[in-house]
């Protein structure tokens, strides 16, 4: 069995994270499926998901991670080309990726003790989103 779901998020932009481990782990609950995997995946070329500790100290590190690898001041390409001002955003997003896959067993995520989903938006400015949950299984 298959199901697709949405989780609509509203963002802040500039690298905010949201933790969205709770809504996957709800929208599969709520699927009936019991065992399989689900597909988190953001449509969009200004932000990623991937899983952290989902602590105020991890989550400053990456963010400040983020600002050493693709700074926003830096000069890029896509700004000479597009004038949006987000081109660090795209380079970001690509690095991180638009999707995760999580298995799930009775129902719940299988995640480490400290292990949570987020979502990162990257734009330079805020945005209302939508994550797709692609949910898969028996």
């Amino acid at each position: 069995m298959i199901t697709t779901a949405r989780v609509e998020l509203q963002t802040q932009g500039n690298a905010h994270i949201l933790n969205i481990t709770r809504s996957v782990a709800d929208e599969v609950r709520q699927s009936g499926i019991n065992s399989g995997i689900v597909t988190v995946f953001c449509p969009g070329a200004t932000g990623g998901v991937t899983t952290i500790e989902f602590e105020e100290g991890a989550v400053r590190d990456f963010r400040r991670l983020f600002d050493e690898i693709a700074a926003p001041d830096r000069a890029y390409a896509h700004n000479a080309l597009a004038g949006d001002g987000n081109g660090h955003s795209h380079v970001r997003a690509a690095l991180l990726g638009p999707s995760l896959t999580v298995p799930f067993v009775d129902g719940k995520l299988i995640l480490g003790t400290w292990q949570e989903i987020i979502f990162v938006d990257f734009d330079n400015r805020p945005r209302q989103r939508s994550i797709v949950l692609q949910i898969m299984g028996e």
